[in-house]
């Protein structure tokens, strides 16, 4: 359990972070423990981790600020190892570096600049600018599957989802009126229709031919050819 000094000094360090915030660094303490923050990193433009979204967490010890917390990250980076602690001078690796005057905000800045540097340390890793920008990439996909991230940075997950709507194909980005328009063969809902020809059978087409001849100049061509018929006998 913190210790009553951690908690008001965690507090107090939290709505500083608010008030003046780090540059390109968000960071929120779980809303069931004040010793867990849980930070995003963007990486900077000019480096491989440009575009990305690196999700991770600090675990702050009940002693603090007297004792030094543990970081980790989470999102692959190829930075850093995942899941493991990171090894900083403002990290538990290193108590006797510690200094109780950093803060929340002093660690996420050391951290930031210390992820965008090329020095090997304990839980880093090797990888070459194209790994990097490949997983900077992928990153805000990665971290929306997880559903703490979720719950502490919706702005990220709402800023994931208009990436996959510009991602769309244009076409089907278009208003439905607009679709129709170019496309009569799409209906109401946007959805392509198939037409069908349809073609009478050809018994049909035959009996339309014989109904196109007039009933009633038949009944007067039979009655001209009788009358004619009957014209010599009229005459004996």
């Amino acid at each position: 359990m913190a210790e009553k000094a951690c908690v008001k000094r965690l507090q107090k360090e939290y709505r500083a972070l608010c008030k003046e915030p780090v540059s390109h660094v968000i960071a929120r303490p779980s809303p069931n423990d004040i010793l867990e923050w849980h930070y995003v990193l963007e990486g900077s433009e000019g480096t491989p981790f440009a575009g990305g979204y690196y999700y991770g967490k600090i675990k702050f010890p009940p002693e603090y600020p007297f004792k030094p917390p543990g970081i980790s990250m989470t999102t692959p980076n190829g930075r850093f190892m995942t899941q493991k602690k990171i090894c900083l001078s403002m990290s538990d690796f290193h108590p006797e570096s510690w200094n109780p005057m950093w803060s929340a905000s002093s660690i996420l800045t050391g951290l930031l600049s210390f992820m965008m540097d090329n020095s090997p340390t304990t839980g880093s890793v090797n990888t070459t600018d194209a790994e990097k920008q490949c997983l900077a990439k992928a990153s805000l996909a990665f971290n929306c599957k997880n559903t703490t991230f979720r719950k502490l940075f919706p702005e990220y997950v709402e800023k994931y989802e208009e990436q996959r709507l510009s991602e769309q194909p244009a076409v089907e980005k278009q208003p439905v009126a607009a679709r129709q328009e170019a496309n009569p063969l799409l209906d109401k809902n946007g959805k392509r229709e198939e037409l069908q020809r349809v073609e009478k059978p050809k018994e049909d087409v035959k009996q339309v031919k014989k109904q196109s001849f007039p009933t009633w100049m038949l009944v007067l061509l039979v009655s001209f050819v009788g009358l004619v018929m009957a014209l010599p006998l009229l005459q004996l």
